[in-house]
């Protein structure tokens, strides 16, 4: 069996990499055959295709996302000072 680092390695480096995910910001740890992703994203759709790419980087794991989607507003009226 793989040492759990090099799983979560790997699995970090298909998210970097994968287009349809491109992402850096989601941590990845690996705990017995449970392989766990944390993080926020500003969507669920988002949040899904991460989950998708870490299955396929890593078959045979269950994971368990932990991604939280939070709300990315546009900027506010003009601040007057």
């Amino acid at each position: 069996m793989e040492a759990p680092q090099y799983v979560a390695a790997r699995v970090q480096r298909a998210l970097a990499e994968d287009e349809r995910t491109n992402e850096l910001g989601i941590r990845v740890d690996v705990r017995g055959e449970q392989l766990f992703l944390r993080g926020q994203v500003t969507g669920n759709e988002r949040r899904l295709l991460i989950a998708d790419v870490a299955r396929e980087a890593a078959p045979g794991l269950t994971v368990r996302n932990e991604i939280t989607v939070i709300d990315v507003r546009g900027p506010g009226e003009e601040e007057r000072l």
